[in-house]
């Protein structure tokens, strides 16, 4: 089998979802190929993978949209980013990368980000059978797809239609995230049995363990600074022991004096944290939240765009985290803020409730097929459509 596995833009989240099928496919013989934007490349290409660099929308174009997201109402956010960034800039700019993998390397099969449209209308036209892979919970990807639908049908007529209908698999459990789409295939990330020889990451603490990180977009926009020293002042004084990541594109001398209990990195694989990290904070990315919860570990989420605001509402209705929400730069550089994130850290951390919470979670991930079984049900069911 030839795989081309299709992303939109270069953050983690939207291609590291998409790994534990690539990696099991790849371990079972058959041929992966990544169409992505340039961006992508150095991550595609550590993880071992063959790469085809495509277009990607000038950073001039990202840019604006980027910082206005952080910015807008839930609907004017939801159509920058569904329907202007990802179905129309996004899209026009990967297709000719796209016709021309298809044209030249015959996939007999498109694993594609849920984001990503030229390989749907492609996958389309050619009669090439595609699934699709969640990077968020499905409620939100279903309604992405009515905001992007005026962007689509410019690409091909009938594309929303057949999005829709496409196979969905996804690392969310059902209780979290029951989903809309006809075909939903749920899978988990298979954590290693031997854990790897790190870095002591956390320099030998007794106390408890905090992972803070804002996943990989937030070091391009211009409330980067404002979050992080939030954080920073928060933690300060409390007796917990804090590894913060700010991504490769923020410089770290931006943000001044660093308390003593915090130790900042660039970018960490948080498998080498979460197995002894007692609770994350971050921005509620289905990446970092779902990594979390499947290690039994509780949130506090500040969520800032994007799909971020559902995921946090949802860890709190389920009981695994609290959210502090409606955050401008203005109330990140609030005292009342800082007192606020400190206090909702220390009560996550002396309330057992949140990670009995967390680890009910992590048991019904744990249940969940294993990527090679998710592919089995996928052939099935791409057989029977």
């Amino acid at each position: 089998m030839r795989i081309l596995a299709a992303c939109s833009l270069g953050g983690a989240g939207h291609f590291r979802p998409m790994e534990p099928l690539l990696a099991t496919a790849r371990h079972q013989g058959n041929a992966v190929l990544v169409v992505g934007p340039a961006s992508l490349q150095r991550m595609v290409e550590e993880a071992g993978y063959d790469f085809e660099p495509g277009g990607e929308p000038p950073e001039s174009t990202i840019a604006p949209i980027r910082d206005r997201l952080a910015q807008s109402s839930p609907k004017e956010a939801s159509i920058l980013a569904n329907r202007v960034l990802f179905g129309h800039h996004a899209t026009a700019a990967l297709l000719p990368a796209m016709e021309r993998s298809f044209h030249e390397w015959k996939p007999t099969l498109v694993l594609r980000e849920v984001c990503e449209y030229a390989s749907a209308a492609i996958a389309h036209r050619t009669r090439t059978p595609v699934a699709q892979v969640a990077i968020s919970r499905a409620d939100v990807e279903w309604g992405s797809i009515d905001v992007a639908s005026p962007a689509l049908e410019q690409h091909l007529v009938g594309l929303t239609e057949v999005v829709r209908q496409t196979p969905y698999l996804t690392h969310f459990p059902e209780s979290f995230d029951p989903s809309l789409f006809r075909y939903t295939l749920r899978f988990r990330e298979q954590r290693p049995n031997v854990r790897p020889e790190t870095t002591d990451r956390w320099r030998g603490s007794t106390g408890p363990k905090v992972y803070v990180t804002f996943g990989t977009v937030l070091g391009h926009m211009e409330i980067a600074t404002a979050a992080y020293r939030m954080v920073l002042e928060a933690v300060e004084g409390l007796d917990i022991n804090v590894v913060m990541t700010v991504g490769h594109k923020f410089d770290p001398t931006l943000l001044g004096s660093i308390p003593h209990n915090v130790q900042i990195e660039s970018w960490v694989e948080q498998s080498e944290l979460l197995d002894d990290a007692d609770l994350v904070v971050c921005h509620a990315g289905s990446g970092t939240m779902l990594g979390a919860l499947a290690a039994g570990v509780p949130l506090v989420a500040v969520p800032l765009f994007a799909d971020q605001f559902a995921n946090a509402s949802q860890l709190q209705v389920m009981g695994a985290g609290v959210a502090i929400s409606e955050l401008d730069e203005h109330a990140m550089r609030s005292m009342d803020t800082t007192r606020l994130l400190a206090r909702e850290i220390m009560r996550v951390l002396n309330d057992p409730r949140f990670a009995v919470s967390a680890k009910r979670l992590a048991d019904e991930i744990s249940e969940m097929p294993a990527p090679q079984e998710a592919l089995q049900l996928l052939g099935r069911t791409l057989q029977n459509s």
